[in-house]
């Protein structure tokens, strides 16, 4: 776990395992340094902004690097089961790729347990750890310049729900009616860092 300046104003934490970075987010969350603004987690980094009236990034880097990124359990929520019909127009192709039928793949998404590791894209655009190993794709070569609204996707290590209609390139194996984003909605985001999610059909 590096510390870095980030400007006057914010530190980057930089982790080598990916899997540090929501027992630390939900480290600071629990108990924050003083002077804390915002959290923002991402793929290997986390972004901590502070108040420089209140404290500074050498104080802040003493206090992250004395602090255990594991055994610290992600905010207690409960867990968001998300509703699919499996009819995305990539299934057939995923299936393929991982030398399974349609109903197998649909399978290993539903046993997985998820949390949303954090969010990029688009406002509300969750990335969702916990995907099967074997449904590890690369995304599509030609990416759609419209993906429906509750699209449920796999790319990579991750799978996603689309907040909104976007471009998009992922595997689209199945969607949702579920509004994982929402604007008139508090907080207008369902799957926010550190949630848990199961999908279901």
């Amino acid at each position: 776990m590096r510390v870095l300046p980030y400007g006057a104003r914010a530190a980057m934490i930089d982790f080598d395992d990916p899997s540090e970075v929501l027992g630390l987010h939900a480290s600071l969350e629990q108990d924050p340094p003083d002077g804390v603004i915002e959290l923002v987690p991402a793929a290997r980094t986390l972004l901590i902004r502070f108040d420089p009236g209140r404290t500074h990034h050498d104080r802040l880097a003493g206090d992250v690097l004395d602090r255990s990124t594991v055994d610290v359990a992600p905010r207690e929520a409960a867990e968001i089961v998300v509703p699919v019909r499996y009819d995305g127009p990539d299934l057939a192709d995923v299936a393929a790729a991982t030398g399974m039928s349609a109903e197998a793949v649909v399978r290993r998404h539903e046993d997985g347990t998820y949390v949303s590791a954090f969010c990029g894209f688009a406002p509300g655009f969750a990335y969702l750890t916990g995907l099967d190993p074997a449904l590890h794709l690369p995304r599509r070569t030609s990416p759609r310049t419209r993906v429906p609204a509750g699209s449920v996707a796999i790319a990579g290590e991750y799978t996603a729900v689309y907040p909104n209609a976007s471009p998009g390139g992922w595997q689209l194996i199945g969607r949702t009616t579920l509004p994982v984003w929402d604007v008139e909605r508090e907080p207008p985001n369902l799957l926010a860092p550190g949630t848990r999610i199961r999908f279901t059909s």
